[in-house]
């Protein structure tokens, strides 16, 4: 009878603690997302709310609303497993990342500078990407794309590059309110958002990726990446080609082309041995170093 007691009490103690150990663990997986520093080097900081700046580390664990600043240096960040966040030096993001590993929602606020984003795989039905910045929000499946934001002559600009796949993007207005309207941009297709005090909108609608005005940082990744995926909107050797040379120099007067050149990486244009008109002279672009295509306007 003393055994079969035992043996009942022993049953019942097995059945608690599987039962506890399924709960615990169950918890953990459904609720458990990563969020960490996957590489660093340089000067960034980390501000979290309660807690001020912290200096960052390789594989710290950041949080839900922690603000990222990258002054200079390199800085990914890792969400999950398969969602990776290049930013550029003097880049500052604010992290949203709610759900569980199954279910994820990924919100990123840049708030200033540019961030390359290399998404590994096709996110599940329920799980959303995000980028919002002043003036637009991008949302994907699972893709590679650059979004920065900069300022000229009082106009905010967005810039979204998509190197594979496709980036979903609406405006968004002074007041917080979204477009109703999609402007979708595919790969190897780049869109320019403006506001200028009164107005949000495309500058136009998606054109070409003009990869030359691209910075060296996120020309290095996608170099990178070429090795892992031949899906990209650019080869290796054009890459190569983009930070390189040779580039073209192209001579325009009133509009049309007066003559080109072939220039080697930090070399310098000659200047044409004809004028276009007696008075007048080459745009001082001409006296800088080569490292990209240029044009060099005649001015009188």
């Amino acid at each position: 009878m003393k055994k079969k007691i035992i043996i009942i009490i022993a049953t019942v103690a097995l059945l608690l603690i599987a039962g506890i150990l399924f709960l615990v663990l169950g918890r953990g997986e459904k609720s458990y997302r990563v969020l960490k520093v996957h590489d660093y080097e340089g000067s960034a900081t980390v501000t979290r709310e309660g807690t001020g700046e912290i200096d960052p580390y390789v594989n710290m664990q950041l949080e839900s609303g922690d603000r990222v600043r990258l002054d200079t240096g390199t800085f990914c960040i890792k969400a999950d497993e398969d969602k990776f966040i290049y930013l550029d030096e003097h880049t500052e993001l604010q992290l949203e990342a709610t759900g569980d590993s199954k279910s994820s929602r990924t919100k990123l606020k840049l708030i200033s500078g540019g961030i390359t984003n290399d998404i590994k795989n096709k996110l599940a039905e329920d799980s959303t990407y995000e980028v919002n910045t002043p003036n637009a929000t991008m949302s994907v499946r699972g893709t590679v794309f650059y979004v920065c934001i900069y300022e000229e002559n009082g106009v905010k600009y967005t810039k979204v590059s998509v190197f594979q796949g496709s980036v979903a993007t609406h405006l968004v207005y002074d007041d917080g309110t979204q477009s109703d309207q999609e402007v979708l941009v595919e790969k190897g297709k780049e869109v320019l958002i403006y506001n200028d005090g009164k107005t949000t909108d495309y500058v136009s609608e998606p054109k070409d990726i003009k990869y030359e005005e691209l910075p060296e940082n996120v020309l290095r990744l996608l170099e990178k990446l070429t090795s892992e995926t031949e899906d990209l909107s650019i080869t290796k050797a054009e890459i190569d080609k983009v930070l390189n040379g040779p580039f073209v120099v192209t001579f325009v007067y009133d509009g049309k082309v007066f003559a080109s050149q072939i220039v080697a990486k930090g070399a310098k244009a000659v200047v044409p041995d004809l004028k276009p008109t007696e008075d007048g002279a080459w745009d001082p672009l001409i006296e800088e170093q080569v490292y990209k295509n240029v044009t060099i306007e005649w001015h009188r």
